[in-house]
């Protein structure tokens, strides 16, 4: 269904800095990824963010950093269903100090954020790791953590937004404090 090379570029992926103090009540900010054409898995393409391009999402709860993010319309795709899909990626720390945190996959749709908090992410120091993060994207809320609703009284259900994502991504949750280095992203796919 979807796998991004980063042959060509950063293919829409970007981090996001949150920047609630903002005259509005709170501004997106997106930051496109850096691609680097070669040097990732087998020598492909790949992204990196760092945290000067990120910050806390303080309305998500737990507090929430999301470094990589990707919203479907960017590229004039539409929602897909993702139930029982699986996420295949490569991900790489620089100098990537979580501060206790994890790394997770979450999805979004209908204003509703799940993370998938039962399968933290292997985030490989200074290398990419042998194989790559598989998981299934079961549904069952069980498995999952919905961490933020534009609306708190009604928030889609989980098989909701699996059936409709409009947007997926990864994020880090459980830090202590700012967490800081550089993480890099390869060969990300999802598939039936």
């Amino acid at each position: 269904m979807i796998h991004n090379t980063f042959k060509n570029g950063p293919e829409g992926w970007c981090s996001y800095d949150y920047h609630a103090s903002m005259v509005d009540q709170g501004t997106n900010v997106f930051i496109l990824t850096t691609c680097v054409r070669k040097g990732g898995v087998n020598d492909s393409g790949y992204v990196w963010s760092n945290n000067t391009r990120w910050s806390a999402d303080t309305p998500e709860r737990p507090l929430s950093i999301l470094p990589l993010i990707f919203y479907r319309h960017w590229v004039n795709a539409d929602p897909i269903n993702v139930r029982d899909a699986e996420m295949s990626v490569y991900l790489r720390g620089d100098q990537l100090n979580l501060d206790g945190g994890q790394c997770l996959f979450w999805v979004l749709a209908h204003g509703t954020r799940w993370h998938m908090n039962s399968r933290p992410l292997t985030v490989a120091e200074g290398s990419w790791a042998g194989a790559p993060n598989r998981i299934t994207l079961k549904n069952k809320e069980a498995l999952w953590h919905m961490s933020w609703s534009g609306d708190p009284e009604k928030p889609a259900p989980l098989d909701t937004v699996l059936g409709r994502a409009h947007s997926y991504g990864f994020s880090f949750v459980g830090f202590t404090a700012e967490v800081t280095g550089r993480l890099s992203m390869a060969d990300f796919m999802i598939t039936r």
